[in-house]
């Protein structure tokens, strides 16, 4: 009898686990003939990936819109194990890049993970390589192009320059650490010369440095970071404050030159100090575009400073802080607009102005000069003048747009002449915000309701007569104050 009962039971079970079984066949998605699986992007773009040291993890999102589970029979790359790309299946790795019968539930999702490494081929030029993330099922597949740019560099680890050393444009270099220059040394940058700075990497000049570019081929400071930030919605590390260290001139006899000069989103900008003031080095920077930096973009410490035809924007405390030396800025944007930094949780810094002039500490005699200017932002006030006796400062203030407040007494004093203050519902720009959905950066042209328009004094504007953007200011017969002429948005037809 117990026999007759274990089979019973037996043949009752194994009932129940094919009925189960042929159950859960029928929860498949059958038909996969058409587009069943739905990607987060149909194409995944990595930017100029640097040959040897990998990109970030970038990834796709896989989603199974039906209500019945979906079998994938593979998912592979079409390169397989020998491709520049790799990819992890929801945390699995594979050396053939290559994954076996993956099960996405209905209406879930999975990950693809994709890294990229491009090896060093000694060519100049950036190399385009290709691959696809192939989703193979009985009757049909799907995929994912997969596309990076390489490009093969020159790595400078600690390095200390104890001559004078020439830079061209041939390969980016990729500094780690420091790259320092000997006292009394010079350092060359020619133009289009790039230089891509790891996480707190400096240039530390105890010499001289000459960073002379073109508007066609301008000389690049910038992190190494080509991806984009993990956020929502992601956007890219360029535009990242805080992504690298800085530039810092530390020669007490130095003599340097910025030209056609961009530089982005590090730590701090230019960092022009001397700390012995029987002497007073030297700093032109002209047709440069310094931007988004975590604490300064501009720090002038006794020394003499020229500044023309530049933007100078965006930086968690002073734009421009000068102190000791004689300063002077002909049609420049300095702007602060600096928003809240997502990656280091550092919002601007209340209080801080985008141009302040301290005259309380021991340093040189100070002296300066603002002409066909904009020194504005999102504080009430945007130009501080820190001096025990500011009726006797050593300034000349012509021409310019100035944000201050309506009832600052400062207004008053004698180095301001022909200045146009700021109004409440000024619309000075084109755009000053950063849209992340539409990766649209802050754009300092001048509206075309902007008071800025038209400001400048054209005996000035005359021995600048381009603009940072290579547009002549002198075509109207009034040039604006600022770094950039305005001119009609042309429109396709």
């Amino acid at each position: 009898m117990r026999t007759l009962f274990k089979k019973l039971f037996l043949l009752l079970f194994a009932g129940v686990l094919l009925s189960g079984f042929f159950a859960c066949e029928d929860d498949f998605l059958h038909d996969t003939s058409g587009k069943v699986l739905v990607f987060s992007q149909d194409t995944l773009t990595f930017d100029t990936v640097f040959t040897t040291v990998g990109s970030a993890t970038s990834r796709i999102l896989v989603y199974n819109p039906h209500s019945k589970a979906l079998k994938i029979n593979s998912v592979r790359l079409a390169g397989g194990a020998t491709s520049s790309f790799r990819i992890n299946v929801d945390g699995a790795k594979s050396a053939t890049n290559s994954f076996n019968d993956i099960v996405i539930r209905a209406k879930d999702s999975l990950y693809v993970f994709v890294e990229v490494n491009i090896d060093p081929n000694n060519i100049n030029a950036p190399v385009l390589v290709q691959d696809s993330i192939l989703f193979d099922f009985d009757n049909a597949h799907q995929r994912v192009l997969l596309e990076a740019i390489g490009q093969d560099m020159v790595p400078l680890r600690n390095v200390v320059f104890t001559s004078d050393v020439v830079l061209n444009a041939d390969k980016p270099y990729l500094i780690y650490g420091d790259l320092t220059v000997d006292s009394a040394k010079t350092l060359t940058l020619l133009p289009g010369c790039k230089l891509y700075f790891y996480n707190n990497a400096n240039l530390l000049v105890n010499g001289n440095l000459k960073a002379e570019g073109t508007y066609e081929t301008p000389i690049v400071f910038l992190g190494h970071r080509m991806d984009k930030a993990d956020f929502d919605p992601p956007f890219p590390y360029k535009y990242v404050a805080g992504s690298w260290g800085g530039v810092y001139l530390l020669s007490k006899t130095g003599e340097h030159t910025l030209k056609h000069v961009n530089m982005s989103s590090g730590s701090v900008g230019i960092y022009f100090y001397n700390q012995d003031i029987r002497y007073k080095p030297s700093l032109e920077i002209s047709n440069c575009v310094i931007r988004n930096f975590l604490s300064y973009n501009v720090v002038a410490i006794n020394g003499d400073l020229l500044v023309t035809n530049s933007e100078i924007s965006n930086s968690g405390s002073y734009t421009v802080y000068l102190s000791g030396g004689k300063h002077a800025f002909y049609h420049c944007t300095i702007a602060n607009y600096f928003q809240s930094n997502r990656l280091h949780g550092v919002v601007r810094a209340t209080g801080d102005a985008a141009v302040l002039l301290m005259d309380l500490n021991r340093t040189l005699p100070m002296e300066t000069i603002f002409k066909n200017c904009i020194i504005t932002g999102s504080a009430s006030n945007e130009f501080s003048l820190l001096s025990k006796f500011q009726d006797k400062y050593h300034g000349d203030l012509q021409y310019n747009y100035i944000k201050k407040p309506k009832d600052a007494p400062s207004k008053s004093l004698t180095i301001f002449s022909d200045i146009h203050w700021s109004q409440y519902n000024d619309t000075v720009f084109k755009s000053t915000i950063f849209d992340y959905e539409e990766d649209l950066f802050f754009d300092f042209s001048p509206d075309s309701v902007s008071p800025a328009r038209g400001l400048s004094d054209p005996a000035v504007s005359a021995q600048y007569p381009l603009d940072l953007k290579g547009k002549s200011r002198l075509t109207d017969g009034a040039p604006d104050a600022g770094a950039y002429e305005w001119y009609p948005t042309v429109t396709s037809q």
